[in-house]
């Protein structure tokens, strides 16, 4: 039998789903026949998805969540608290054309690969200091990547406004500073969380795993990504940069992420999280 977490997740990824199929209808149409019921839908499907977080937490301890599938689902539902966030500041949906296909993916593949974690076979995972390494840094890959879809979108706009051809999922955007100053902000706000949890995991494995820890792929590859960031942010500062220059490093930052993200899988000191 099923936990009913695990049914819980399935129905968010349901819901979803349908999240995309309206998605997928707006790049055609400025006025897609779902865009009435499709806040709503992935609305629910967050409320349900929250549900499975907290089961999951309260059934079986916070210590699942690191495992890779868990972290999985938990980056998806941190995803759409922020989407749901800027649909009611700005009151747009656009950001949903690369939202919603990553949160859907990410929450079926947990959904339907996810299964029990063996805890006893990795005290770290018992520590308070790694769970909060974790979540610190899936805060901060939720905002991290709202900053580049932010940084996609301003890219998309300014050349169709250029071209004068403004596709309909795009027409729905708020003006185009407010777009930049959207993508700087969700970088304030994750950059943080990823510069603090990079820390406290270093803090921690660096005491158990000693110099080689540096050497890890995974390690290496965080470092370039908040190095990159790093940058972003500094430039953004002391050089002023703003509109393209910036959404294109951004865009660069973040795929250093992805590489960071996907490198938990060739990690020996994240083995614990492996499937």
């Amino acid at each position: 039998m099923q936990p009913i977490y695990l049914l819980w997740l399935r129905v968010a990824a349901v819901l979803y789903g349908l999240g995309f199929i309206y998605v997928l209808s707006q790049l055609r149409s400025k006025n897609a026949p779902l865009s009435r019921f499709a806040v709503p839908t992935v609305g629910l499907g967050l409320v349900f998805h929250f549900v499975s977080i907290v089961e999951t937490t309260y059934f079986n301890g916070y210590q699942h969540l690191l495992d890779i599938r868990h972290a999985e689902s938990a980056l998806a539902l941190l995803i759409m608290i922020i989407f749901m966030g800027v649909f009611v500041r700005y009151r747009t949906t656009s950001p949903g054309v690369f939202v919603l296909p990553l949160v859907f993916f990410l929450t079926v593949a947990s959904a339907v690969f996810q299964r029990p974690a063996d805890m006893s076979s990795s005290p770290m995972l018992r520590s308070g200091w790694i769970f909060f390494h974790v979540s610190t840094l899936l805060i901060g890959y939720a905002a991290l990547f709202l900053s580049f879809v932010s940084s996609i979108l301003y890219i998309f706009q300014a050349r169709s406004l250029k071209a004068k051809v403004q596709p309909g999922w795009l027409s729905k955007l708020p003006a185009l500073q407010v777009t930049d100053e959207l993508g700087y902000k969700a970088l304030l706000i994750g950059f943080p969380f990823m510069t603090v949890g990079l820390i406290a995991g270093m803090i921690f494995a660096s005491e158990k795993f000693g110099a080689s820890y540096f050497g890890d792929p995974k390690v290496v590859l965080s470092l370039l990504m908040w190095g990159v960031y790093m940058l972003l942010i500094y430039t953004r500062w002391s050089a002023g940069w703003r509109g393209r220059k910036a959404a294109y490093l951004a865009t660069f930052a973040f795929a250093a992420a992805v590489c960071a993200w996907a490198a938990n899988y060739l990690s020996r000191v994240h083995r614990f999280v492996a499937p």
